[in-house]
């Protein structure tokens, strides 16, 4: 693709970092064939192929609209598009840029202003978070459905063992997925202890970045990266072998810290160690011996879907099935595993109506072969499913965690 970026924008990081991936874009068309949002709309404008053409125009010196925004808003950021394309474009990246811009430049009504600021304060702060989460599953019952969608069921944790084991690994402890789902950290601890391996946690970790990242306030995001990797780097340097991620999009986030914070003097060396470091707990099971976790106890069928950040951001499809069929698990086949739930991160919350459309074609895929469990491995996907699934959702390591 031809560019003509203006000077101002191509001598910049990020105008030289879009001009390289608008480059690399060959006009195939290939991505339109996977992306959730052109199939529900047929409207170009809501595919890659499209959005990459209104942010190159943006880039290039013409004047944005709220259209242009609302279509960059639509997308799920689901990557799907990254691994179709043939030429390796990194569309999630560009969009990143684009969606900056036009923030930038196109005023917003304040009611979605406020929204926005609801979700970078709230969602990102586990100090906020973690109490209002527990406050509304207690009242839960009560709430609309508007509100109820967003807040899953209370599940007790339940004891984590000690650390002490010599093997050490360092869990997230700052994610909303800790005041949402306490369990699944908590289920993590005590399958890795049971092959001898201690999960760590600091309580200084908030969360990864990826909220604010993508809600366009790129500073406030990096903020959140570097205190992330102050609060991990005294277990790091304590001998954790590991840093394990039970939420595939808070993974695919930390997998990026290296290349996020590349020209940061204080960090870059650090964040690029911690993204060395960075694997998803299927990746870090599938190297270990699991036979301590093999049982006689009955193994319900299961229907598991796959996170984008899985498949599409990190770039690992299909590592967590091979483990539940080894350790006995039957498997239920779904179509189109590789679309989107429609969670994606706040985007069930901006962008309800599509959201819900995605959702509701997911849980008709997982639940056409009659599954006794949909498993999934990020809390998004598992909150956005369950509301609205009748068959019991959980993470895939609570199925390990006897």
């Amino acid at each position: 693709m031809q560019t003509t970026l203006p000077d101002d924008i191509r001598k910049t990081e990020a105008g030289r970092h879009a001009e390289s991936v608008l480059k690399a874009c060959v006009h195939c068309g290939f991505c339109l064939a996977t992306c959730p949002t052109y199939k529900l709309t047929g409207n170009e404008l809501d595919s890659p192929r499209g959005r990459i053409y209104q942010i190159k125009n943006v880039l290039e010196g013409v004047e944005p609209s709220t259209r242009t925004q609302l279509h960059l808003d639509r997308c799920l950021t689901c990557r799907n598009c990254e691994t179709t394309c043939p030429s390796g474009v990194q569309y999630a990246s560009l969009l990143d840029i684009g969606r900056a811009e036009l923030e930038r430049s196109v005023e917003r009504p304040w009611r979605e202003k406020l929204l926005r600021w609801s979700l970078a304060t709230f969602v990102a702060e586990p100090r906020l978070m973690t109490p209002a989460m527990r406050a509304g599953q207690w009242l839960r019952p009560l709430l609309p459905a508007s509100l109820k969608s967003h807040v899953p069921p209370r599940v007790a944790p339940g004891e984590r063992p000690l650390a002490r084991h010599s093997r050490r690994v360092i869990t997230l402890g700052g994610c909303v997925q800790s005041g949402a789902m306490p369990n699944i950290n908590a289920a993590t601890s005590r399958v890795l202890d049971k092959i001898g391996v201690s999960v760590v946690e600091s309580g200084a970790a908030r969360c990864c970045g990826a909220v604010r990242y993508h809600l366009n306030r790129q500073a406030d995001g990096l903020d959140d990266m570097r205190r992330t990797i102050d609060a991990w780097w005294p277990l790091i340097e304590d001998g954790a072998e590991a840093i394990v991620m039970t939420a595939s999009g808070c993974g695919a986030s930390v997998r990026e810290y290296g290349h996020l914070l590349a020209d940061d003097n204080a960090y870059a060396a650090k964040a690029a160690r911690v993204s060395e470091l960075c694997v998803d707990l299927a990746e870090f099971l599938g190297g270990e011996d699991l036979s301590p976790l093999n049982t006689d106890a009955p193994k319900p069928r299961v229907a598991f879907h796959p996170p984008c950040t899985l498949q599409h951001g990190q770039k690992k499809p299909d590592i967590v099935e091979p483990i539940l069929s080894t350790l006995g698990y039957t498997l239920t086949p779904i179509r189109d595993k590789h679309l989107c739930c429609g969670s994606a991160g706040t985007y069930s919350v901006l962008q309800p109506e599509f959201s819900e459309h995605f959702k509701q074609e997911k849980i008709d895929a997982l639940e056409a072969g009659n599954p006794e469990v949909i498993a999934s491995a990020n809390i998004g996907c598992l909150m956005q499913i369950q509301s609205g699934s009748e068959t019991p959702v959980k993470h895939w390591i609570e199925l390990l965690d006897h």
